[in-house]
């Protein structure tokens, strides 16, 4: 049996500032941001299956997404490999405080990552939509559920 619960905005925004703030430090401030059209430059995305169903995703700018790696990894320079392994650990612990929010037992999935936008399930529907910034530059976290649950 599939329960229909979603997260709550306020929820969602809280755990994705303590993963911001964990990986990132808090010198940099994640902030709330209106929509923006985003250029996406890499995004990756985990699936919730279980007594839950649902895919939460990340969606970053390159310039951020290559500055998010550098901090993570405490590098100077980073390479596609180092973008897309961190950019997968950001939506990974994302994704796994939105599971532990939800209705259980569930399991989470291996992140996804894409140099431009993931796709999402045909069957979804975005439930929670994140816009936020840091340091000047927007970024989107989403969470989806699928349409008949």
């Amino acid at each position: 049996m599939t329960i229909t619960v979603e997260p709550s905005y306020d929820d969602v925004q809280m755990l994705v500032d303590e993963v911001w703030t964990s990986f990132l430090g808090s010198e940099e401030p994640l902030l709330p941001g209106a929509p923006t059209d985003l250029a996406v430059g890499w995004s990756a995305a985990v699936t919730v299956s279980g007594e839950w169903h649902g895919m939460v995703s990340v969606e970053l700018p390159t310039g951020l997404a290559e500055e998010v790696t550098r901090r993570m990894l405490m590098v100077e320079e980073t390479l596609d490999e180092d973008v897309a392994d961190a950019v997968g650990e950001l939506v990974n612990m994302i994704g796994g405080n939105v599971k532990s929010l939800m209705p259980g037992p569930s399991v989470l999935s291996l992140p996804v990552v894409a140099a431009g936008r993931v796709a999402r399930p045909s069957d979804s529907v975005e439930v929670c939509r994140l816009d936020a910034s840091w340091a000047g530059t927007p970024l989107l976290v989403s969470v989806y559920v699928r349409k008949d649950a």
